[in-house]
């Protein structure tokens, strides 16, 4: 994986999870949030599953969409152009395809099964449309919180095909290991600071998938096929569990419904840093807010 400039993000190779790993000590769930229906750029429609009152709870995670609709009004109007400063987005789509441009000079195509990974950092100007007039879209966008080193870091975007997205297998399982590692197999990306896990899990009927989580870090589940159990807490579909930090935890279990179940676990180390937001500039201090909003302004972004 290239690192950003300067060397301010850069991969870190954990040690693998054992493909054997089996919770002793698992998490069980603290509370379940449906998210809130909401339309963004051009009236996306979609799920805001994450929500900024949650944005210190689940610290390195800032926001989480869910969209996913068959009505072309829907989503044909896309993201046009829009600012970003301080974190990171991770764009992962199940079903559609999305074109990605941005001023730095990058240009993708999202399809099914690939994931772009952007880090705003100073800033970038980036927009997000649809290519395609009907079918179905479906996905996730996940903004994943940058360390106050990094934030005006020079902005830096990779492209993951599907086919390049690491798979792991076990009875009953399929995960497709977007960031971190899971059954010993290593994620397509890592992140130092934030050591983010993010995982696409597919299950069989009451097939059951453990995962190996440090104790400290935070971590969520969004179902969107299905029915999970976490702990003796069944998670429908279309609802988060976010996970207790249960003080000597060794992972999580996660087991699928008489249905199976489709899911994404994602999870990461906290940054423990003061957070200030105003739309789509995520910095430390109302200050630093005020000097994007001014650079933006200016045209002073990449």
């Amino acid at each position: 994986m290239r690192a950003a400039a300067g060397g301010a993000i850069i991969a870190s190779m954990n040690s693998l999870q054992t493909p054997d790993f089996v919770s002793q000590r698992p998490r069980r769930v603290e509370r379940l949030v449906a998210g809130q229906p909401t339309s963004d750029g051009a009236g996306v429609k979609l799920v805001r599953v994450l929500t900024q009152d949650l944005q210190r709870r689940l610290d390195p995670f800032l926001m989480l969409d869910a969209f996913g609709s068959d009505s072309r009004d829907d989503y044909i109007g896309g993201f046009p152009d829009h600012p970003h400063r301080g974190f990171e987005t991770v764009t992962y789509m199940l079903e559609g395809r999305m074109r990605h441009r941005d001023s730095a000079g990058n240009e993708g195509l999202l399809t099914n099964g690939a994931v772009q990974w952007m880090t705003a950092g100073r800033g970038v100007i980036h927009s997000e449309m649809p290519e395609q007039e009907d079918g179905r879209m479906e996905g996730f966008q996940l903004w994943l919180n940058l360390p106050a080193r990094d934030k005006l870091c020079e902005p830096w975007y990779r492209d993951i095909p599907s086919a390049e997205i690491p798979e792991a297998q076990a009875e009953g399982v399929h995960v497709r290991v977007i960031a971190g590692q899971a059954l010993g197999v290593q994620g397509a990306m890592q992140r130092e600071a934030t050591a983010p896990t993010y995982l696409d899990v597919h299950l069989a009927p009451g097939a059951r998938f453990d995962q190996a989580l440090p104790p400290a870090h935070n971590a969520f589940v969004y179902v969107y096929r299905g029915a999970l159990t976490v702990a003796g807490t069944e998670v429908p579909r279309q609802r988060m569990a976010v996970l207790a930090n249960t003080p000597g935890s060794d992972g999580v279990v996660l087991t699928a419904g008489a249905e199976g179940a489709r899911a994404v676990f994602i999870a990461g180390q906290p940054l423990n840093e003061p957070i200030a937001q105003y739309g789509p500039f995520v910095m430390n201090t109302n200050q630093e807010i005020y000097q994007a909003v001014e650079d933006f302004q200016a045209g002073r972004l990449a």
